[in-house]
């Protein structure tokens, strides 16, 4: 079976409409974030590194953009880091200027994020808080970019203790706005872990694919096939040949069934089906 070289230009998304996924728990968790903002001195905000500039609710700024704002670029370890500068500036237009990239598997920058918190805090009014000398921090995100992880990763390096926060390869593990988690003693500082809230209105059939192939909307509401052949797609057009040497194939394809096929039989995924033939 020879490996297709011809790779495609562009991607056919095939009539498609664009992925909504924004069920009841989520406009329950948004409307609990309002109800907790008085309480809140600073929101960190959780997004996907892979995906720095698509798929962030604008939500989040409509209704939770009044306190002072830290956004943290998870998952880094996976990301492609070259263009770090360039993402920051973009991310800087659109009016983000507090921006750290994390890793929570293995704990990466993490511990810069206690400071810039705290640096923000002490730069912003309080307001009715200034008697009160603990720290809340509301941690939001669309689904399954890490918030959990992030909050249990501080609360490890910080008060040396383990989680807190259920953690998941799938979005939707946190379904509410949960009680105050302590991850500092000096300062004083609490966190809120939030549900992932995804934005009503996607705004492309693209941005729902790249949100999709991150794990943040449900695979099933997109569809595997698509899916696993946009992932293709995107990797032949960064020129990402990995999987070439890693399933030992003949060069770059283009054909995502022929690929899967392939992948099949090098990983001893096939079985034996009964086929009847004969005339009737």
């Amino acid at each position: 079976m020879r490996i297709s070289l011809l790779l495609r230009n562009g991607f056919d998304f095939r009539g498609r409409d664009v992925a909504h996924w924004f069920p009841g728990h989520m406009a329950r968790g948004l409307k609990q974030m309002k109800a907790k903002l008085r309480s809140v001195d600073c929101i960190v905000e959780v997004h996907d590194a892979r995906i720095p500039l698509s798929g962030r609710n604008p939500l989040f700024k409509e209704s939770l953009g009044i306190k002072p704002h830290l956004l943290v670029l998870n998952k880094m370890d996976l990301a492609d880091l070259t263009r770090q500068k360039s993402m920051f500036e973009q991310l800087k237009l659109n009016g983000v200027g507090n921006v750290i990239y994390t890793d929570c598997v293995n704990d990466q920058n993490v511990k810069k994020v206690l400071p810039a918190i705290t640096e923000l805090i002490g730069s912003n009014q309080r307001f009715h808080r200034m008697e009160n000398p603990e720290c809340c921090i509301m941690v939001i995100g669309v689904p399954n970019v890490g918030k959990s992880s992030l909050i249990n990763s501080m609360r490890r390096l910080h008060l040396k203790k383990g989680k807190a926060s259920r953690v998941g390869g799938e979005p939707g593990i946190t379904r509410s706005v949960m009680s105050k988690i302590q991850i500092s003693e000096t300062p004083l500082i609490y966190l809120l872990d939030t549900p992932g809230v995804m934005s009503p209105h996607i705004e492309s059939v693209e941005t729902g694919m790249k949100l999709a192939l991150c794990g943040t909307i449900l695979d099933h509401l997109v569809g595997e096939d698509i899916i696993s052949d946009y992932l293709l797609y995107t990797l032949n057009h960064h020129q990402q040949h990995r999987y070439v040497e890693k399933y030992e194939l003949e060069g770059p394809c283009s054909n995502n069934e022929t690929l899967l096929k392939k992948i099949a039989i090098k990983l001893g995924k096939t079985q034996r089906v009964k086929a009847l033939t004969g005339v009737m």
